[in-house]
């Protein structure tokens, strides 16, 4: 028993040992995590509210080093520096009460922008994503601002209108002359730049592209190609989103200053597509290029649009069809202008369809030509019968002439006799001629079955006057 007590008192002991060190190593084991944690939310939290606070207009004054004083170690740390100067913004609408020293730090800022763009196009430095977050939040800060309001309240041809100038194009011009460099340089990494070119990011210059400011919209147009041709990620979310921007200029508002510019990016994205075409892309032209006809500015962008088109048919000639009756569809009744453009792109379509589907299209087509023909607007008339000249389409003409003429023959028999314009007539007299020389018989045909429907209708309308006198007299 004695033995036992001894060894109980041996092993209590120990325990007590073991349990006293046992929670002190436990507490400083646990202890300097916690000094640590708090340490680095310290310094996290002091570079935080240092990269936020952003400089003011008494930091542009204060006299800085270029980049030729600096030491070629120290200069990307001098282009940071820079470019948060840079992020100081001025008010360009109220430039009369400027004072004097508000005028010297725009001028600073304006100078500044000058050396980051000289120095981008000639540093061959690699820039980290330090770096480049910086220069997205200076692009983002100096760019992404609210528009003021449209001082045309309707889409005007930009050769008649008088031109519209951003007030802060000082900076601008310069800004973006910058970021156009900076996205186009060969020592960019694309991938650093993918967290922050990103949807949000060409949402926000989409937007941009409603500045009344064409040298805006010509950078802008310039930007967004580049980043459609280098970020391939991006490249279904720009289509998609010009889609959009589209769909509701043409349901909704009729008016936006960047439509042209949108139709020459789509215009070279269009010339790259691959055969075949995907129906993502038959779609976008079905349900936008096509309805985009039917706007009342038109003449804005028909350039554009008939180019943007073309290029879709020239790619597929079996899109023809589709086209040239969605055409028909929404041809303008009423406005002259308007269908002189819609006869010079027909003109262009019709250049790039084959045999085979003019064959689908013959009847609506000649239906809508023929009375175009007839048209008292001679511009229209003369228009329309300008087609003959194209020889690919004459030739297509002259192989189907026993479906067209029938259908023509009316409309240049009258413009032949009673039109009041003397080239319109000579015009007439001509084509005339032309089907002559290829089948007289079948015009022989077309003139009698004319001559037959001119008695026919009026015989009729000899019987309806004889039953209208009868009325009158009861």
């Amino acid at each position: 028993m004695k033995m036992i007590n001894k060894f109980l008192k041996i092993s209590g002991g120990k325990n007590k040992k073991g349990g006293g060190t046992k929670p002190a190593n436990r507490e400083t084991k646990y202890r300097s995590p916690d000094n640590k944690s708090t340490s680095m939310k310290k310094s996290s939290l002091s570079k935080e509210s240092s990269m936020s606070s952003l400089p003011t207009m008494k930091d542009l004054l204060k006299p800085g080093p270029t980049f030729q004083e600096t030491p070629q170690a120290g200069r990307v740390r001098l282009f940071v520096e820079k470019l948060r100067l840079c992020c100081v913004i001025f008010d360009f609408h109220d430039t009369e009460n400027r004072d004097d020293q508000e005028a010297k730090a725009s001028e600073t800022k304006r100078q500044l922008l000058l050396e980051l763009v000289d120095f981008i196009g000639k540093s061959k430095a690699v820039f980290s994503e330090s770096v480049v977050a910086e220069v997205m939040k200076m692009v983002k800060i100096n760019l992404f601002r609210t528009l003021p309001p449209k001082v045309h309240k309707q889409m005007i041809d930009p050769e008649e209108e008088e031109p519209v100038f951003e007030p802060a194009w000082p900076h601008l011009q310069i800004v973006y002359e910058f970021f156009l460099r900076f996205i186009v340089s060969g020592d960019l990494d694309v991938r650093l730049m993918r967290k922050h070119i990103n949807a949000a990011f060409v949402n926000g210059l989409l937007e941009l592209l409603d500045s009344e400011d064409r040298r805006e919209r010509d950078y802008l147009k310039t930007i967004l190609h580049r980043i459609y041709a280098k970020f391939m990620m991006l490249r279904a979310w720009i289509r998609r989103s010009i889609s959009l921007t589209f769909y509701k200029f043409i349901y909704e508002t009729e008016h936006h200053n960047g439509v042209a510019e949108l139709l020459e990016i789509l215009g070279s994205i269009i010339s790259g597509f691959a055969l075949p075409l995907k129906a993502e892309h038959k779609q976008f032209l079905k349900t936008v290029l096509i309805p985009m006809h039917k706007v009342k500015p038109l003449q804005v962008f028909h350039q554009q649009l008939s180019y943007c088109v073309t290029q879709f048919v020239d790619k597929d000639h079996t899109l023809a069809p589709l086209v040239i009756q969605g055409l028909l569809k929404i041809w303008p009744a009423v406005n002259s202008s308007k269908e002189l453009l819609f006869l010079n792109e027909l003109e262009e379509l019709l250049e790039l369809t084959q045999p085979e589907e003019f064959e689908i299209i013959l009847q609506p087509l000649f239906r809508q030509i023929s009375i175009s023909i007839g048209s008292p607007h001679f511009q229209i008339a003369e228009r329309a019968l300008f087609v003959w000249h194209n020889e690919y389409i004459s030739s297509l003409i002259a192989d189907y002439r026993k479906r067209v003429l029938p259908i023509i023959f009316p409309a240049l028999q009258v413009n032949s006799q009673n039109h009041w314009n003397p080239t319109v007539n000579t015009l007439t007299l001509n084509v005339l001629k032309i089907f002559m020389d290829l089948d007289s018989d079948l015009v022989e045909e077309c003139s009698k079955a004319f001559a037959e429907k001119q008695k026919t209708e009026a015989e009729r309308k000899e019987v309806r006057d004889e039953r209208w006198q009868a009325l009158m007299k009861a």
